[in-house]
């Protein structure tokens, strides 16, 4: 897992995925796949996602292994294991809708699982200094928003347990043979209320459209997928108890979401949204 970045022929590869920030490619003699972002990620952005997947497979964390850092000459990325015949659980429940129950409860088992796993606070980022660092340095949100949201995050123990950072059902695989997780590049540490909201907000404020571009799955089912998944997550069904649990991960959700729009898609919410979303401070 070096540090140097290497030059890459592209014919010695296929396209096979495009996601919204980067291009996957298949090596087409090594069991290798080559993610490389759009024009206008530089070349360090690459890198820290590169070593922090490198970290988190460090931990034991269950995760493809990485390889090297990439470039094409003008995109950069890294290249990593390639898992042959792998379905990410979405896709499988997409085409096998029997397995929501399944997979929903194997997913909660993994996501207390890595958030309970101490992580190496030496290397890894601190979720609640990456979001304080993001609303202090960023002119992006209205200046109530801005408040609202330091304020909580002043809130929030730094707890040294892991973080995947974009914790989704898109975002574990399986060859049948090996379950793991995908896209580590915001992996971290800190409160699991970080990647509980965002899961909340995606399982129950996507349109039909969305849900079926990135999960591939409908509305209904996603919902569904989260009254499976948070109740085996929490160890309980008591709906006070689940309502209280719910109550509390809203604000992560808050803090989140411009954070996600900014730095996945380069875009900033129309000041109207922030009225509506700062609901979930309470």
């Amino acid at each position: 897992m070096s540090e140097e970045v290497k030059k890459i022929n592209l014919d010695d590869y296929v396209a096979t995925g495009e996601g919204a920030t980067a291009v996957s490619y298949t090596h087409k003699t090594r069991d290798t796949i080559a993610k490389l972002y759009h024009p206008g990620f530089e070349a360090d952005c690459a890198k820290k996602d590169f070593l922090t997947s490198c970290s988190a497979f460090d931990l034991g964390v269950p995760t493809p292994k990485p390889i090297r850092l990439i470039t094409d000459g003008e995109r950069f990325g890294a290249e990593y294991e390639l898992i042959r015949n792998k379905r990410s659980f979405s896709r499988i429940i997409s085409e096998e809708p029997g397995r929501l129950q399944e997979l929903s409860l194997i997913f909660a088992e993994m996501a207390k699982k890595l958030h309970s796993t101490k992580a190496d606070t030496t290397k890894l980022v601190s979720t609640k200094e990456k979001f304080r660092r993001f609303y202090l340095e960023k002119a992006v949100v209205p200046d109530f928003y801005k408040q609202k949201a330091l304020a909580f995050i002043d809130t929030v123990l730094d707890t040294p347990t892991c973080l995947h950072g974009d914790l989704q059902i898109s975002n574990v695989i399986t060859d049948g043979k090996r379950t793991l997780w995908i896209d580590m590049g915001d992996f971290g540490y800190g409160d699991p209320g970080w990647d509980l909201g965002m899961l909340w907000s995606m399982t129950h404020r996507m349109d039909e459209q969305k849900a079926d571009l990135v999960f591939h799955m409908s509305k209904e089912n996603l919902l569904a997928h989260w009254n499976i998944f948070f109740p085996a997550y929490l160890g309980t069904t008591d709906p006070q108890k689940i309502a209280e649990a719910t109550k509390r991960i809203l604000p992560f959700a808050a803090v989140k979401i411009p954070y996600m729009f900014y730095i996945a898609k380069h875009f900033t919410l129309p000041d109207e949204a922030y009225p509506y979303i700062a609901k979930l401070f309470g």
